[in-house]
């Protein structure tokens, strides 16, 4: 061997050496660790030093309200009725204002990490599964990516507890089931899980009979709180609004907007707090959203139970798979076909990619890419720029167009998986270390 030959193989051993020590890293349970206190930490200093300064961010300021005023309408001066939520999600609400309002965002930012840490904690089966790891890590690339638009709302402590409840599946259907239960009556989306979960799943009747005892509970909070007669206003609250501006089907009169077209035009629905778009047409569609949206879950309802009957006679049934698929499909939907689209949304998305990554990675790689560049959209729409997409700013609109689009290649992709689940026997699943 030549001292030119084996000069190069030192060069290409030696610059190998830090990608092989960053993998063995951040394959450590330590590593791992280290990366989600870093990351974690970023977000509850930040969150300390408003506190101190008696701050709060974002939705933050207006449960910090809601704990105040002891959820009671009469005292909110003009604020946004907590009751849009279900009740469970005024818990968290509560707890974090216990100390008082000095702390609140910070003690909000904490319950938060806690639920991620569980989830992460269960993802990987704290920390004994390894092949789980490259998972975990893109969850926590997401939460970062998403930021604020998950630490400082609702969305952020209903996405952990989805994520926890899919790694249980269908193999623990009423471990599942009464997560997602409390999930959905802190915010409703994670219905869409539940709709698959129960679609899947070999105990139905447990899973139903699960649902029902949690919202049984949720019945005997609003009791307590004096408030029963309200348990169900979140289902009216937000039923006459118009067609929010980030929403998927909103995106022609987003334009006509910019373009000043038809008198079309942006404003700000202040009961609600949200930015709608106002022009010939959006009335009717807004009132089409609901039925389109319940068509939409009833078409992934069926393609879920095709799935899976044609699992059972060809002996192929993976009802991992198609819960994880199903629920992303049913999410997607819920997001699409939405005349809401606020961009906390896309955390929903997360928790079902996530547990993905680790059934078949090669499989759930393609969503887990188009789900990062959707959060970094996203992030350039909501907090960077959200100034001048409403303000017409047509670059802006495109960045926007864009990341909708996204959203419905997405829904594509989730829906052309089931029905290939339906269709043939699925290739056996790759070992998830092949990353």
């Amino acid at each position: 061997m030549s001292t030119d030959t084996t000069f190069s193989m030192l060069t290409r051993l030696r610059n190998r050496l830090p990608t092989e020590r960053w993998q063995a890293w951040s394959r450590s349970p330590r590593g791992l660790l280290v990366g989600f206190v870093a990351i974690h930490l970023v977000f509850l200093g930040y969150a300390l030093s408003l506190s101190l300064s008696g701050a709060a961010f974002s939705d933050t300021y207006i449960y910090r309200a809601w704990a105040e005023a002891g959820f009671d309408d009469q005292n909110l001066n003009g604020e946004p009725t907590p009751w849009v939520y279900p009740v469970l999600a005024l818990v968290p609400i509560a707890v974090a204002g216990a100390a008082g309002p000095g702390p609140y965002f910070f003690l909000w930012v904490l319950m938060i990490t806690v639920l991620n840490g569980w989830a992460v904690g269960k993802l990987t089966d704290w920390g004994r599964d390894r092949s789980a790891f490259p998972a975990a890590w893109w969850w926590l690339g997401f939460v970062f990516l998403m930021g604020w638009l998950g630490f400082a709302r609702v969305d952020g402590l209903t996405a952990p507890l989805v994520l926890i409840a899919l790694v249980y599946g269908a193999a623990h259907p009423v471990a599942a089931s009464a997560l997602l239960s409390v999930a959905t009556w802190m915010k409703v989306w994670p219905a869409a899980v539940v709709l698959a979960l129960v679609t899947v799943a070999r105990r139905r009747v447990a899973v139903v009979v699960t649902g029902m005892l949690v919202s049984v509970a949720a019945a005997g909070v609003a009791a307590a709180m004096g408030a029963l007669p309200r348990l169900f206003d979140f289902l009216t609250q937000q039923g006459d609004r118009g067609m929010q501006l980030e929403a998927t089907f909103t995106t022609p009169w987003l334009w006509l907007s910019v373009l000043g077209v038809d008198g079309s035009q942006m404003y700000m629905n202040t009961e609600i707090n949200s930015m709608q778009v106002d022009g010939p047409g959006t009335g009717t569609m807004a009132v089409l959203m609901q039925p389109l949206l319940l068509v939409a879950a009833a078409v992934v309802a069926v393609l879920i139970a095709r799935a899976l009957r044609h699992g059972e006679r060809t002996g192929g049934a993976d009802r991992t798979e198609l819960l994880l698929a199903g629920s992303l499909t049913m999410v997607t939907a819920f997001i699409v076909f939405n005349k809401v689209g606020s961009p906390q949304f896309m955390v929903w998305l997360a928790p079902a990619v996530a547990v993905g990554l680790t059934h078949h990675w090669r499989t759930w790689r393609v969503p887990a890419a188009m789900l990062i560049a959707i959060a970094l959209a996203t992030f350039l729409i909501y907090p960077l720029f959200y100034w001048e997409l409403s303000h017409n700013h047509p670059g802006m609109a495109l960045v926007l167009t864009l990341r909708n689009a996204m959203l419905v290649v997405l829904l594509w992709w989730s829906t052309r998986r089931l029905y290939q689940l339906g269709t043939r026997r699925p290739a056996a699943a790759p070992a998830a270390q092949e990353v």
